[in-house]
């Protein structure tokens, strides 16, 4: 923000002791002192220098300019600590976000294994081949979604910022919020999990794959940690989180881009079955994310879930 100033000034002295007072604020000057000067002189500051003068027959008028940082945080909508102003434009965000789904995420999280498949003349690879290949196809993915959205983004925001947080969300402990989260998360998809077993019916707990490559070699374990512990909580949460919702939050409140992006979240994993479940784990992180405006929050609840999936389906 630019904040000038005149000031009235004797032309006999340049540099008085005692100026008067100021006179006028932003480049405007009162009628009386105007007066004496020509009409078409024009009374401006320039941006980012010091001083500048411009003098009548009778009078010198200083002008002092200087560039001072806006206090002002993003407004916030209650609940939510995040900006409602996002670092992409809301006209963008689906063409965007369309442009992930169908060039990065589904052929490298559902075809990445065929093409393996196919380059190593096997019908399906062997478990520690197809955990090595999901650990390059999501390293991949996270690369070239934080690209894409660096891309995207408005020139004036830098991307690194876009990790940081703001006022707001300094006076909320986001390590307390994932605690919090994880233990809501796990009652709820508890909860939801009897009850589909009521409705629908029983089904396995466990996914046979990754089963099987977890107990293939210790290669194949440290590569599923590295991606389900880490590289994926990175990747969903910067894409639907801290991309989708908080773009979602300049045209709507809170709840409702929760709501959407859980949605896109859940239905993303092609997983019918698993739809609610999944849907319910996003409107946990959603709402984690929004109320300390730390991505750090979702991530790390995220995390903590895929790990404990991992343990139960590696004990089972």
């Amino acid at each position: 923000m630019i904040e000038c100033q005149w000031q009235l000034w004797h032309p006999a002295t340049v540099y008085p002791a005692a100026p008067e007072k100021l006179i006028g604020f932003g480049g405007h000057v009162s009628n009386p002192l105007t007066s004496s000067l020509s009409p078409h002189t024009s009374l401006s500051c320039t941006k980012f220098k010091s001083t500048s003068f411009l003098c009548s027959s009778k009078h010198c008028f200083k002008c002092f300019c200087d560039k001072t940082e806006s206090t002002h945080e993003p407004s916030s909508q209650g609940f939510s600590a995040l900006a409602v102003v996002a670092p992409w434009d809301y006209g963008t965000v689906w063409s965007t976000m369309a442009f992930y789904m169908f060039s990065l995420h589904i052929p490298l999280s559902f075809g990445w294994l065929s093409v393996v498949a196919h380059l190593l003349h096997e019908p399906v690879p062997d478990p520690q081949t197809e955990a090595i290949s999901l650990l390059g196809a999501q390293t991949l993915e996270l690369i070239a979604a934080l690209l894409l959205l660096q891309s995207t983004a408005k020139p004036q925001y830098k991307f690194v910022n876009f990790f940081k947080a703001n006022k707001l969300s300094k006076e909320r402990s986001w390590l307390l919020a994932s605690v919090v989260g994880f233990g809501f998360l796990f009652m709820l998809v508890f909860l939801t999990s009897f009850l589909a077993d009521r409705v629908v019916g029983p089904k396995d707990i466990n996914n046979p794959v990754l089963k099987e490559i977890l107990l293939s070699s210790n290669i194949s374990q440290a590569a599923c940690v590295l991606v389900y512990c880490f590289i994926t909580p990175v990747l969903e949460e910067t894409v639907y989180r801290g991309f989708l919702l908080a773009s979602m939050l300049s045209t709507t409140k809170w709840q409702s881009a929760v709501l959407i992006s859980s949605a896109i979240f859940s239905a993303a994993h092609l997983s019918g079955e698993n739809f609610l479940q999944l849907f319910v784990i996003g409107c946990v992180l959603g709402c984690s994310y929004c109320w300390t405006g730390n991505l750090s929050s979702p991530i790390l609840i995220h995390s903590l879930y895929n790990a404990m999936t991992l343990m139960i389906t590696f004990l089972s």
